[in-house]
């Protein structure tokens, strides 16, 4: 049985939790907004079966230390190279679900040398739309709204209700459990701070402000696989197709009465779609030059008007 407690690591003064287990190819998986770690426990024992799995909470996350301060895709992918080096590894495959998942493009972007494929799972980042209820959180006021919403007693009152569910052989479903721990979350005001600073610097009243779809092609030399579920009330299941279709020599795997949390929701099959992608490709081995070529190659100068 692996090992999965929650560890600490002291980054730049402050404390960042994380759980890692098993030995291989490294494998960073990458909660969602107002998430945790917990959120891969389904699946991080038979990956860590073959690989070295590291599971962090993000910064303002979980255990995660939840400091005023700098909570954008490029300063939380700064955070995970970070956490890597103190780890002692080089490179990785990213695993990144929603939020997650524009913070590891974010990571490839900023760090492709260290990229060595990438799984993008109901990955934000990849078009407009966005659920209603986001857009309205990102509104001047919300924290107050959450502060009434968002509170210890009301979330304890929730608690003792699902509890007594389960006594009557009730069980909620892992999506809905994976929300609840998230909602359960927002009742810490530090938390919650940390979570509007995050949603703000990626979504604004008319959704999503944070789009990866120009860069696409900077990960044409590096393994893809997009993993979506059908139903996905927060993030629509074509935003997959597009970035399919954008990412040439890209995986698609569309889970079939699934929503938001494909990992919840069908541990078994995601974990063995990972494997699958895993020991079927090669990591990349992109250098700074070559990523300059592709660069410049897509980024012609001319004069200007």
């Amino acid at each position: 049985m692996q090992n999965l407690e929650v560890q600490q690591a002291s980054i730049h003064g402050h404390d960042l939790a994380f759980r890692t287990a098993g030995s291989g190819p490294v494998m960073l998986l990458v909660h969602g907004m107002a998430g945790s770690s917990s959120t891969w426990l389904d699946v991080m024992p038979a990956l860590a079966d073959h690989f070295t799995v590291v599971a962090p909470d993000l910064p303002g996350h979980g255990s995660s230390a939840k400091p005023r301060g700098d909570y954008s895709l490029g300063a939380l992918a700064d955070t995970l190279r970070d956490l890597l080096v103190v780890l002692g590894h080089d490179r990785t495959t990213l695993v990144g679900r929603s939020h997650g998942g524009g913070v590891a493009m974010q990571f490839a972007y900023q760090f492709p040398e260290r990229c060595e494929r990438l799984v993008l799972v109901s990955s934000g980042g990849l078009g407009n739309e966005v659920n209603v209820l986001l857009r309205g959180l990102s509104l001047p006021g919300a924290e107050f709204l959450l502060a009434v919403g968002c509170n210890r007693w009301v979330h304890a009152a929730g608690t003792t209700v699902v509890r007594s569910l389960r006594r009557l052989g009730a069980r909620p479903s892992p999506e809905f459990a994976d929300m609840w721990d998230s909602y359960g979350s927002l009742a810490d005001g530090e938390t919650r701070a940390a979570f509007l600073q995050t949603l703000r610097s990626v979504v604004d009243h008319a959704g999503q402000r944070v789009s990866a779809t120009d860069r696409l092609y900077l990960t044409g030399d590096v393994p893809t696989l997009i993993v979506w579920g059908d139903r996905d009330p927060i993030l629509p299941v074509r935003h997959a197709h597009k970035t399919h279709a954008a990412i040439p020599g890209s995986r698609l795997e569309i889970f079939e009465g699934v929503g938001h949390y494909p990992n919840r929701e069908d541990p078994h099959r995601f974990a063995q779609v990972l494997i699958d992608f895993m020991t079927s490709t090669e990591p990349a081995a992109v250098s700074t030059p070559q990523w300059q070529e592709l660069l410049l190659r897509n980024s012609p100068l001319r004069a200007a008007p």
